[in-house]
């Protein structure tokens, strides 16, 4: 370190990086002490709740719960099943959000200047060279999508380089971390990836925050995909995360909730009930129900979806 060189002070950071600041900060007094015994009573609850559902599982099988999984049986389950029988397809929408995470996860340990044109590239090259399907298409999309994949990417960066200060290595940053829990004897398996955490736990005091960066607007469902984190965090190490928030880079603002019991009692309804959807279309062939909404305009079955067409064609007509 040079002698000379400035130290960072509040004064040093702009109003949108004192607020992060502000709201990830908390003295250990006012960090939550969780029962030694949660995670097992929590486990416990969740098992017996989700248990049943697991009947129709064949021998061998087991089911994936995600947060993405459970925001779809809980909307639409015939956009849902629509989606789950559809080959993946790469687009760019789906690909900014992994070049800005893989860009953000460079920042953090980036020792020149921050420069988001240069951290996007960087994180294109490495996927470029990959062998896996990401890699195959980014080396075979055409140049327009790459160009506005770059675009889409650099400006998702260049927000969170300028509201968010430099992470300290004190505060324990980690991005894209797997979280896992597998309950029922191995046959329900929960799994999330979650885009940044800070903290951790110290004994049973809560100390850890997860964060979800996102580009456009609040939408309710962001908050209980971070819950369900909280839960596998939970399940995992036996402590809650101290905070979970979602962090809107077009506004430069937070959407942050504090984890107590109630919150993951909440979030195990919405899980059982969740795999009894999903057992329910998946191995017992019941009939998917629908329920329109704007993510209409998106579903593979909007040509042929009387509810969709005529709740598309309300919204137009009273925008």
């Amino acid at each position: 370190m040079v002698d000379n060189a400035p130290v960072e002070t509040n004064s040093d950071l702009n109003p949108a990086q004192r607020e992060v600041l502000d709201q990830l900060g908390a003295p250990p007094g006012d960090r939550p002490v969780f029962a030694e015994d949660l995670r097992y009573h929590l486990r416990a609850a969740l098992e017996t709740a989700a248990e049943p559902h697991l009947d129709a599982l064949p021998d061998g099988e087991d089911l994936f719960v995600t947060k993405h999984r459970l925001a779809m049986v809980h909307g639409c389950e015939a956009r849902f099943l629509a989606e789950e029988t559809s080959p993946f397809e790469w687009r760019v929408p789906l690909a900014r959000g992994t070049i800005v995470h893989k860009a953000v996860e460079l920042s953090i340990n980036w020792r020149r200047e921050k420069e988001p044109a240069i951290l996007v590239d960087e994180a294109l090259s490495r996927f470029e060279a990959d062998s896996g399907d990401f890699g195959h298409w980014l080396r075979g999309c055409s140049e327009a999508d790459r160009a506005e994949l770059r675009s889409e990417a650099v400006d998702a960066v260049s927000k969170f380089v300028e509201c968010w200060p430099d992470l300290k290595p004190a505060w324990r940053p980690v991005t894209e971390s797997r979280v896992r829990a597998e309950l029922c004897d191995n046959r329900l398996i929960l799994v999330g990836k979650v885009d940044l955490s800070l903290g951790v736990a110290q004994g049973h005091r809560a100390g850890k925050v997860i964060i979800d960066l996102k580009t456009g607007g609040f939408v309710p469902v962001h908050r209980e995909d971070l819950r369900f984190y909280a839960l596998v965090e939970t399940l995992r190490i036996g402590v809650p995360p101290r905070l979970i928030a979602s962090y809107y880079l077009d506004q430069a603002h937070f959407v942050p909730e504090e984890v107590v019991e109630d919150t993951l009692t909440a979030t195990i309804a919405r899980v059982s009930d969740g795999v009894g959807r999903l057992m329910a279309l998946l191995h017992r062939g019941e009939e998917p129900s629908k329920l329109p909404g704007p993510a209409c305009r998106w579903c593979p079955l909007l040509q042929t979806c009387d509810q969709g067409l005529a709740h598309l064609a309300d919204l137009d007509n009273h925008p």
